[in-house]
């Protein structure tokens, strides 16, 4: 007896399930429908036959026959698959096909001399094909689909034998062995695929008076078959793919559940495949909200999220995409990017910029460390004089930076690409600068190379040359310089011809040119050529807020200097370097650190209080008030009038916390005015105490 097995409890299943209950060769193990209102489940309760929703449970090895009744491919597909070889699966249709016939079969027996016409038009009207043969294995019926299908019309076949019109056909043997073919393959000639059913026919006496067959062409069954088994490779592709990346992948069904993570993902959160997958998406996360249930929610996109994940709490930032196919969203995979690791790679990736730069203009605006109101307001105005090919003059005390922006100032603009030359004109004597800055013809002097050399000028021509300490000249070199920056041309020291260059002049000073041009040290004409575009540099005690920012830049570029490993500075000791007003600027807070760190020991990792040397204050200046300087004797006029603008100025900076925006608004002069006022009377040194 054969153990059957009905999936499908509609119209169909309730006749299968009738007509394999009535027989003695069939036994239905059970009957499985997801819906339980369906009326087979009733029928087979009062049989006594097992039920349920879930036919994977009731699939066993002993199941001979399974009858697919639901009409749906896909779990025809699937049950196809999940059966073993032995076991025989019969579509819906088909068995949908079968329980008609058997249920007509008894009907046309009786009426079938009256009701021919009635038994032409369900023969003819069904999608499945349809032969009949008799007892000696002609044809006596075939209806229109069978034509479609074998492509031959009724003329051509009735009369005819079977296997003259399908050699591969099995009705003569079911002729012969009386016995049920179901669900049996075939391939006709014109290459299509069918299954078909063979089943005998027999009168009451057993005698066997032909046979029929029903097939159902499975050829787009097949290529869908084959489909899949592409995608199966595709997926066991894009699987391969995903498990050799580096990036930690994971991907999530529509309900939020883990199904797929690759080794990477393993290894940056510390969670296994058990700890991940059929679990929700928020099983790894420590910290945060998670992004896969925000995209499955929104359908959008989530990029560069910050989360923290894993027993290990590593901080992570996450990429993560819905996918949806045909419009219907199928899941999300997210990548996610280990954090520390990207600040460890940027970490040394700005040591190594600092490390090896081979450009002669080594630094950029970048460089420069600062975000008070001061130094962002000199920052600004050399970001300006940049793209202008104007003479730039640096100005401001020593230490403040003025070197750093002259390279910035060349690296920003339209000639960073040349050459970058740099003059102290304060370290080379008078004798020897006039032949380095122009250079000199053969013969100019005893010791002169033959054939000359070129001056610096005509090196950085098309290019940038920083003159620092430009107040030092003498006044026979001023004067060269201001026919250099005139006609823009230059005469070699023993030379008559002139030789054009273009050349832009960043010049730098701690000078106060102003008053060197009133004691007569220093060119006024000259002063108006290099004063186009003044900087002024604001000194470290105007921008006491940047010290936090400049001693984390400074420790990590001494770190590389004496080979240590400091993390940083302690508040204590920090707030004994912000009372401090630091009268050699940047260059000596960088003395102080590095002498600090020679102090400390190497288990130490941030420079406290003790190890910071004696720091001494400038003693401060006792600037006369306007009433005590009006009653002091052998005073000009210019000079009191100077001691009272002094006054003046101190006390509105002061009024104002030391704001110099606000200062120079409550006194109505400009905000360069207003530093011009402050270098001039010092004023600058006490201005943030």
């Amino acid at each position: 007896m054969k153990k059957v097995l009905i999936v499908g409890a509609g119209k169909g299943g309730s006749a299968l399930l009738k007509m394999f209950h009535e027989t003695k060769l069939m036994e239905v193990v059970a009957i499985i429908d997801q819906n339980d209102q369906a009326p087979g489940l009733e029928l087979a309760r009062s049989m006594h036959i097992m039920m349920g929703n879930d036919w994977r449970s009731f699939l066993t090895d002993d199941i001979d026959i399974v009858v697919e009744a639901t009409g749906d491919s896909r779990v025809f597909s699937e049950l196809r698959q999940a059966c073993s070889d032995h076991t025989v699966v019969i579509p819906g249709s088909i068995a949908y096909i079968i329980a008609q016939l058997v249920e007509e079969k008894e009907q046309l027996i009786t009426t079938l001399k009256n009701e021919t016409t009635k038994h032409d038009l369900i023969f003819n009207s069904t999608h499945d094909g349809m032969i009949v043969i008799d007892e000696n294995g002609y044809i006596t019926h075939m209806n229109p689909s069978a034509e479609k299908m074998i492509e031959k019309t009724k003329k051509q076949t009735l009369g005819k034998h079977i296997l003259d019109i399908i050699p591969s056909s099995g009705l003569p043997r079911v002729l012969k062995t009386k016995a049920v073919e179901l669900h049996q393959e075939l391939k006709l000639e014109n290459g299509r695929k069918i299954i078909t059913t063979r089943i005998p026919l027999i009168d009451e006496t057993g005698k066997s008076f032909g046979a029929f067959a029903v097939f159902k062409d499975i050829t787009e069954v097949v290529q869908l078959a084959e489909e899949v088994t592409n995608l199966k490779e595709i997926r066991t592709m894009l699987e391969a793919i995903i498990h050799s990346s580096e990036e930690a992948i994971s991907v999530v069904d529509e309900h939020g559940k883990g199904i797929l993570i690759n080794p990477a993902y393993t290894k940056l959160t510390g969670l296994s495949e058990e700890q991940v997958i059929g679990k929700p998406a928020t099983a790894d996360i420590s910290e945060g909200e998670s992004m896969h249930m925000k995209v499955l929610k929104t359908r959008r996109p989530v990029r560069g999220a910050r989360m923290k994940v894993g027993p290990k709490k590593r901080e992570v930032v996450v990429n993560v995409a819905p996918i949806i196919v045909d419009g219907v969203l199928k899941g999300s995979v997210g990548v996610i990017h280990d954090v520390s690791e990207i600040q460890r790679l940027t970490a040394e990736l700005d040591r190594a910029r600092q490390i090896i730069r081979t450009l002669e203009a080594k630094y950029s605006f970048d460089d420069i460390i600062g975000t008070s109101e001061e130094m962002m307001i000199a920052i600004e105005q050399a970001k300006l004089a940049a793209k202008t090919p104007a003479t730039i003059l640096l100005r401001g005390e020593s230490g403040t930076g003025k070197e750093l922006f002259a390279h910035a100032i060349h690296n920003a603009s339209d000639r960073k690409y040349h050459k970058f030359i740099r003059v102290n004109c304060a370290a080379i004597s008078e004798s020897l600068l006039e032949s380095e800055l122009f250079g000199y013809e053969e013969g100019a002097f005893s010791g002169a190379k033959r054939g000359g050399k070129k001056g610096l000028f005509e090196e950085a021509n098309n290019g940038s040359i920083f003159l620092d300490e430009i107040g030092e000249l003498s006044a026979n070199m001023q004067a060269k310089l201001l026919r250099v920056l005139q006609e823009r041309e230059i005469v070699r020291v023993g030379g008559t011809k002139p030789i054009p260059i273009n050349v832009r002049v960043i010049a730098a000073t701690n000078v106060h040119l102003e008053k060197a041009i009133a004691d007569g040290t220093f060119r006024e004409d000259l002063y108006y050529r290099l004063n186009r575009m003044p900087i002024y540099i604001p000194p470290l005690r105007a921008r006491k807020q940047d010290i936090p920012a400049l001693c984390q830049h400074l420790i990590q570029k001494l770190n590389q200097d004496y080979g240590r490993n400091v993390e940083g500075i302690t508040d204590e000791a920090l707030a004994y370097l912000l009372s401090y007003d630091w009268p050699g600027n940047v260059r000596e807070l960088e003395n102080v650190l590095g002498r600090a760190m020679i102090f400390m020991k190497y288990n130490e990792v941030k420079i406290d209080r003790k190890h910071i040397p004696m720091l001494h204050d400038e003693k401060e200046r006792n600037v006369p008030s306007a009433s005590i300087a009006l009653k002091e004797e052998n005073k000009t006029l210019a000079e009191m009038l100077d001691q009272y603008e002094a006054s003046v100025i101190e006390s509105v900076l002061k009024e104002c916390n030391g704001n110099k925006t606000a200062t120079a608004k409550k006194l109505g002069i400009s905000i360069r005015n207003l530093y011009y006022k402050l270098e001039k009377y010092g004023l600058d040194k006490n201005s943030m105490q």
